[in-house]
């Protein structure tokens, strides 16, 4: 699917897609809670899609009781012994765990593209914990055999956030007490998201400042009637557009949140955006912006659209933390480099790990999303203040997160956008 995005201003109230880390982190646990759970203000993207079918294969019943209401009854008994996670490494992490709670064998196959990943860090800590599991030379499948026991282990940052995050959920559900050592853990956000959904749904996880937990055994979940919150990564791309070409007000957004990438408020105040606040709602309006330093190492989903906020500045900015782009599910750092010069925007990596970015008219031009979904929303923005408009190849990446978006940007540029 090809895209074109023609200059444009912006302008009119957008509620983006729930938190897509919260949502998965709720169907995680509502699997294993006893009863039903109803899940509101739900918007079902490629990974949380994804995330529902590999419970169902767990032992979920789920059901769509409206276009934003899922109800999803709990009970670990899998239905069938290969667990299909598609594309997602997310998953992956985040179901090893709890899929290792069965007393039996089950596997985790993926698509061709996951099978170019490397799992190997899961083995150790849940070789230690009791599960017998074996790989194709860390990559999928992974085969598991439970069930987890429980015990201590050393969790490292190599294993990453996601791998603990299904350790969280699953240890309370196991006989006995788990302690887990966590080292050179950098994304203390999203531990603090995964306590937060345990205590809702009833469970309990103490810790030692995110480096030690401890997590008694024998707990149980019970069914939640909860509504997401918005997805601040998502909310970005269209406070950026608001900053940069008009005016954007974005709802249903937790001004305390838990998420990460709230930290694009503190990036937009820092380039001289205006900024009002209200309730759960957050306007951003264009405004003179300048040159501004961010350190976005712990934000990485925001490294695409921090870029197209830096090239709408007067002035040089330099967003720090590019060395942790291919970390994430794509080389999203060759993408930016790569692409975005196509659109005229000059930059270029300084000591490793800094992005510098010159500001300036965009002037348009030829790209692709690299089927990155925030590199084609991005790309996006970029067009809405390009002299010339820009045409975007992959643009359907864009479902892996908001599906909705290429309709919530016609609305917002009142039509004059057209896919």
């Amino acid at each position: 699917m090809e895209t074109t995005i023609l200059p444009s201003d912006i302008s009119g109230e957008i509620a983006p897609p729930c938190s897509k880390s919260y949502a998965q982190r709720a169907f995680a646990t509502a699997l294993l809670a006893e009863g039903e759970t109803i899940l509101r203000n739900i918007e079902l993207c490629d990974d949380a899609k994804t995330a529902l079918n590999v419970i169902e294969a767990l032992g979920a019943k789920i059901k769509m009781l409206d276009e934003e209401t899922l109800s999803i009854t709990g009970g670990f008994s899998p239905r069938q012994e290969n667990i299909d996670v598609a594309d997602s490494g997310l998953a992956t992490r985040l179901f090893a765990p709890i899929a290792a709670l069965h007393e039996g064998t089950l596997q985790i196959t993926s698509s061709e593209s996951s099978r170019k990943r490397n799992f190997g860090m899961l083995i150790r800590p849940l070789r230690e914990l009791g599960v017998d599991i074996s790989s194709q030379n860390g990559m999928l499948p992974l085969k598991l055999t439970g069930p987890i026991k429980g015990g201590e282990t050393i969790i490292d940052w190599q294993s990453s956030s996601q791998f603990l995050t299904g350790l969280l959920i699953a240890a309370p559900m196991i006989g006995q007490d788990t302690v887990l050592h966590v080292k050179n853990l950098d994304s203390t956000h999203y531990i603090d998201m995964t306590i937060d959904i345990v205590e809702r749904f009833g469970g309990q996880i103490e810790h030692n400042e995110f480096k030690e937990f401890f997590i008694p055994g024998g707990q149980k979940y019970h069914g939640v009637d909860y509504a997401i919150e918005g997805d601040w990564s998502c909310a970005a791309f269209w406070l950026v557009a608001g900053a940069v070409a008009g005016e954007v007000t974005v709802s249903n957004m937790n001004m305390l949140s838990r998420q990460s990438d709230i930290a694009i408020i503190d990036a937009l105040q820092r380039a001289g955006a205006e900024i009002t606040t209200m309730d759960n709602k957050i306007t951003v309006s264009r405004n003179p912006l300048h040159g501004f330093e961010f350190d976005a190492s712990r934000h990485t989903d925001l490294f695409p659209i921090l870029t197209v906020l830096a090239a709408n500045c007067a002035g040089t900015s330099i967003i720090k933390g590019a060395d942790m782009l291919s970390f994430g599910e794509s080389d999203r750092g060759t993408a930016i480099i790569e692409e975005f010069p196509r659109l005229g925007i000059k930059m270029h990596i300084e000591d490793g790990d800094k992005l510098i970015v010159e500001g300036g008219r965009i002037t348009g031009g030829d790209v692709s999303s690299r089927d990155d979904h925030r590199i084609a929303m991005a790309e996006a923005i970029a067009g809405l203040t390009s002299a010339s408009g820009v045409r975007i190849e992959d643009a359907e990446a864009v479902t892996k997160s908001y599906p909705t978006f290429w309709n919530d940007l016609q609305a917002l540029t009142h039509g004059s956008n057209k896919q």
